[in-house]
């Protein structure tokens, strides 16, 4: 995974009024303790709804073709 790519959530987060299926981008790397990715989620506008730090098994990449 890298910057700006595009994502699909996997796990519901209702905390964060997230729903699987939810389409992110990668907004930043963290490689220490653990592997994670901060994902930010935006509404139909591009507003922010929320950035949250994911693991991997959280969601899984997707083609900009397939958002």
């Amino acid at each position: 995974m890298e910057l700006y790519d595009t994502v699909r959530l996997l796990v519901d987060l209702p905390e964060e009024g997230l729903a699987a299926g939810a389409i992110g981008a990668v907004v930043h790397v963290f490689d220490r303790p653990n592997l994670a990715y901060e994902v930010e989620f935006t509404d139909e506008r591009g507003h922010t709804i929320t950035q949250i730090p994911l693991t991997p098994d959280q969601f899984h990449p997707i083609a900009p073709s397939d958002v």
